[in-house]
């Protein structure tokens, strides 16, 4: 899959919750994590952890909204109920973004909503625990946009295989060098 995302939670406090996403970004090859305006430590986020996600993956925190800093490029998703966001199935992920949740009694605050190029919900009839949230984003962008083969009509297996990758070859340098070689040993 190409591209990078990352997934973030905003005014969140359990950090059992937040361990939770941390942990499953690692699973989902997330590029980095973060926090906004949290009220926990990194210290509980290793005590949930059972895969070494902290060494493995770069973890951020920022006080407000207004102070969360992206890579450039990178575009911020929020994940809210709300009445004119994209339902998660139809939605095409960025090749580069951030995801952000809100907390476990709340939502996300105006200032991160406005900070965000898209806002997603998943089609739920109520909130969700944000752990479970953030693993179904994540799942989805992972079905979307890597390679698998597609979902057959009728129950079972895929019937077609998974689409090839692309190959084109060698460079041309090395065309043009094997042409000039070739050409040499032909000359001698």
């Amino acid at each position: 899959m190409r591209g990078y995302f990352g997934i973030g939670v905003e005014g969140i406090s359990k950090s059992h919750n937040v361990g939770a996403v941390y942990r499953t970004a690692h699973a989902f090859g997330a590029g980095f994590v973060f926090t906004v305006g949290a009220a926990l430590q990194l210290h509980e986020l290793k005590q949930v952890d059972t895969s070494g996600t902290a060494a493995n993956l770069p973890f951020y925190r920022f006080e407000t909204a207004e102070e969360l800093m992206l890579p450039e490029g990178c575009q911020l998703v929020g994940v809210e109920i709300t009445d004119d966001a994209i339902e998660l199935p139809s939605f095409h992920h960025p090749r580069q973004c951030a995801y952000v949740l809100g907390p476990e009694r709340g939502g996300l605050s105006d200032g991160m909503i406005e900070r965000c190029d898209y806002v997603v919900r998943i089609p739920t009839k109520f909130s969700l625990n944000v752990g479970l949230a953030g693993a179904l984003v994540m799942y989805d962008r992972v079905t979307s946009l890597g390679r698998f083969a597609p979902r057959p009509t009728r129950p079972g297996a895929p019937t077609e295989p998974v689409p090839a990758v692309p190959e084109f070859g060698q460079p041309l340098w090395v065309k043009k060098h094997a042409r000039r070689d070739a050409a040499e040993k032909a000359s001698e």
